[in-house]
């Protein structure tokens, strides 16, 4: 999966950084809350990391390793995969016609990363 500039399926991806970690002047790491208008494989990975802020712990689309604090944040907080986490889905049925919306709660170890970031 990459980002082109021609050829390609359409995927739109809306991203807000909600919160950044560390210095103001260049933060470390952030939550980013994306909104897909498409549905394409590793979307979210694809294009943040074609912005060079790719996913936490993604072994594919990563650039590079992040700063020394982050990976001993990661480290702490038991992190052994991908920062990323789908708060909310919502599609409508194909056959019923229903919306349906799925909420869960961010995971143990991506709260006690968030937790960690938070005093950089």
């Amino acid at each position: 999966m990459a980002v082109l500039k021609t050829g390609g399926r359409e995927a739109i991806t809306h991203y807000v950084v909600e919160r950044a970690f560390g210095p103001a002047e260049k933060p470390l790491a952030a939550r980013v809350v994306c909104r897909l208008e498409t549905g394409r494989t590793h979307q979210i990975r694809v294009h943040m990391a074609s912005k060079g802020s790719p996913c936490l712990g993604d072994p594919a689309y990563g650039a590079s390793a992040p700063a020394q604090a982050v990976r001993d944040a990661m480290g702490e907080a038991g992190l052994t995969r991908q920062a990323l986490h789908a708060k909310v889905l919502g599609f409508v049925h194909p056959v019923t016609g229903e919306t349906l919306r799925f909420e869960s709660p961010l995971p143990p170890d991506m709260a006690k990363l968030e937790a960690l970031l938070a005093g950089l």
